[in-house]
Parts: C-alpha cells; sequence; structure tokens
C-alpha cells in the first residue's frame, strides 16, 4: 500500500520536530468540561449513623426504664428456670412456647446498653419475627447507624408490616407513622426524658456469659443475667 503524500512528510520529519504523545487523563479531562460549564458537584449528605446511634440509644434506655418493663423481665426470668448452680446455664428445652416477646425486646435493649450489639441484635430479630414493631424499629436504627442501608430499608418496612397488620388501622400511612417514630426518638436524644442507668455489673455478667460460648453471642440468657435486669428496670 502506497503511502499518502503527508504520511510520507511525517515519516521522514526530524524526530525534534514531532511532539511525543502525550498520555490524557481522562477524569481530568471530564472535571474541565464541569468546570467550564459551570457544574457544580452536589454536597454530600451528612452521614446518619450518629443520629441514627443516639436514637437507638434512647429507645433501648426507654424500653428498658418504661413501666412495666420489670414484669415483663419477671415473666422471661420465670421462664428461664431457677438456676441450681450459680456456674451453670439454664437449658432450653420447649423454652419458646408461651415465651413473652416483650422481655425478649427489653432484654435486647439492654444488652445493648452492655455494649453487646451483635447479641442484641440476634435477640431483636427473634422479638421482631414475632410480630414486635419496637424490635423492628431498633434493627432499622442498628442498621442505618452501621449504614447498612438495604438492610435498615427492609426492617424499616417491617415496622409498618407488623404494625398495620395486627388490627383494622383507619387510613393507615406508613411513612406518616414512621416520621411521628422518628421525631419522637429524636426527641428523646434532644430532651432525655428516660432516667440515666447504670450498666456496669451487668455487662461483667454478660462477659461471663461471652467468655462460655465460642460465637461471643450472648445467645442464652441465664437467670443472674435476667437478675441483673430487675435491677436495671428499678426492681429489687
Amino acid at each position: 500500500m502506497t503511502a499518502n503524500p503527508w504520511e510520507k512528510l511525517f515519516a521522514d520529519a526530524d524526530a525534534r520536530v514531532r511532539e511525543p504523545r502525550r498520555p490524557f487523563d481522562v477524569g481530568a479531562g471530564l472535571r474541565r468540561l464541569a468546570h467550564d460549564i459551570g457544574y457544580v458537584p452536589p454536597t454530600p449528605a451528612p452521614p446518619a449513623s450518629p443520629n441514627a446511634r443516639r436514637r437507638l440509644g434512647a429507645m433501648a434506655r426507654c424500653a428498658v426504664t418504661q413501666a412495666g418493663a420489670a414484669a415483663h423481665v419477671e415473666r422471661l426470668t420465670a421462664l428461664l428456670g431457677p438456676d441450681e448452680n450459680e456456674d451453670s446455664v439454664t437449658e432450653f428445652d420447649g423454652w419458646t412456647n408461651g415465651v413473652d416477646i416483650d422481655g425478649v425486646q427489653v432484654f435486647a435493649c439492654t444488652l445493648y446498653l452492655a455494649r453487646h450489639p451483635e447479641s442484641a441484635r440476634f435477640w431483636w430479630r427473634f422479638a421482631a419475627g414475632a410480630g414486635h414493631n419496637g424490635a423492628a424499629y431498633c434493627l432499622y436504627l442498628d442498621h442505618l447507624g452501621l449504614g447498612e442501608e438495604r438492610e435498615a430499608r427492609f426492617w424499616k418496612k417491617q415496622v409498618t408490616t407488623t404494625l398495620f397488620s395486627s388490627g383494622p388501622s383507619p387510613d393507615p400511612d406508613p411513612e406518616e407513622f414512621l416520621k411521628a417514630l422518628d421525631s419522637l426518638t429524636g426527641y428523646f436524644v434532644r430532651n432525655p426524658t428516660c432516667r440515666a442507668i447504670t450498666t456496669g455489673h451487668l455487662e461483667a455478667d454478660v462477659e461471663r456469659v461471652v467468655d462460655r460460648y465460642t460465637d461471643g453471642l450472648v445467645c442464652r440468657p441465664d437467670a443472674r443475667i435476667a437478675d441483673h435486669i430487675h435491677t436495671l428496670v428499678g426492681r429489687p
């Protein structure tokens, strides 16, 4: 194939008059174009994690200190049975029959306050699976605080699913209900109405149980932990 005159001229030209090919930065080029046309990138929204964690903490404190929490924990303790050996863990053959789900929710919130979120998550899922919308809301805040948006959306939907499927409700608006719930927990953060609680002794007992299992989860609460919950919620 015969080269055209221009190709022959370039081929015969001295290398000093030929500009070397420079690499092209596509990203930088696009940014220059965007700047030239006046495009201003949107400001990223602040992460929701800190606010979600604070709201979850407020929700947990209110669940543990609410009126009647001690009675629910008392029923949960009775279900666990007497602890004949101080160092033994209660057996749970058929223990889920007739379980007090509100007691499970209080127990989960107590574990969260005792700095065991993984164990709290286990029990929240137990309660949410049984239709406890408060536990589903705790899971929504928990995953939102971790930045796990897909899981947060799932549990957010479960909050209203369990609520509005449990009985008749005139013209239910799930989004309005969730906004009201978010506003309420936000108010609890700004204006703490639940009394402060001390979890030092409970944390130590939770650690004792955790040390006995390789998975690190408090999946089998014993009577000693339940006794501490009694004290935590104001029952001697």
